[in-house]
């Protein structure tokens, strides 16, 4: 059986739609799924980056675009009322769900993971961090930590530096047999490495990494 690690953080609409996607993409294969939530905003600090929702005109087009791939999968993706917003909630609620690190059942199933996702993007547009929504989406869950305990603080920042450390740089992020697969539109390609594609044996994968050096941009 294969084992495939999904990075991802909620506040991500790529993420969501990844998730949503990923059961027809692992078909007819044999595939445990790890489920790893991560601060991207931690990721993109790390790099010097901003999310495409601190851009305005990124924004509009990232808010049309996943508008569009929605339609396209035939799935329900409702923008909420705040975005960006602070995802931490969320993220130590994921981990909460799940056991202290190094016990079986130390990541979030994904029933948990799922919730989390259709909280944010499946809620009506309404606003993820409204504190009776939030309550409401903890009883459901049920988790066995306290979400706002230091444990649970201190495994979503290992977990991230964990993932940094990885080569992840934005989610989702689907890591198998060592390759890192990035965004939602990755997923066909993802889909060709379980299907043993020629092309991931031929050298391809490691020779389009190579370094190019070019200009440097001067500050």
């Amino acid at each position: 059986m294969k084992r495939l690690t999904f990075y991802f953080d909620p506040l991500s609409p790529y993420a969501a739609l990844g998730f949503e996607a990923l059961p027809e993409t692992l078909a007819g294969h044999s595939v445990e799924v790890v489920y790893r939530p991560i601060l991207l905003a931690a990721l993109l600090h790390a790099m010097g980056q901003k999310g495409p929702a601190e851009i305005e005109a990124k924004r509009r087009w990232t808010f049309r675009q996943v508008a569009w791939l929605a339609h396209r999968q035939g799935v329900v993706l409702d923008a909420p009322a705040q975005h960006p917003f602070n995802p931490l909630p969320l993220l130590r609620l994921a981990w909460a769900c799940a056991a202290p690190a190094g016990q079986p059942g130390d990541t979030p199933g994904r029933w948990a993971v799922e919730q989390l996702f259709h909280h944010v993007w499946r809620g009506g547009g309404a606003d993820a961090n409204e504190p009776a929504r939030l309550a409401a989406l903890t009883q459901l869950l049920a988790p066995g930590q306290d979400p706002g305990s230091e444990a649970v603080k201190q495994r979503l920042r290992s977990e991230t530096e964990a993932a940094l450390t990885l080569g992840v740089f934005g989610v989702p992020t689907i890591e198998l047999d060592g390759r890192l697969f990035w965004g939602q539109d990755a997923l066909p390609m993802l889909r060709a490495a379980l299907d043993d594609d020629p092309w991931f044996r031929s050298g391809a994968w490691e020779l389009a990494a190579q370094p190019r050096p070019g200009l440097t941009r001067r500050h």
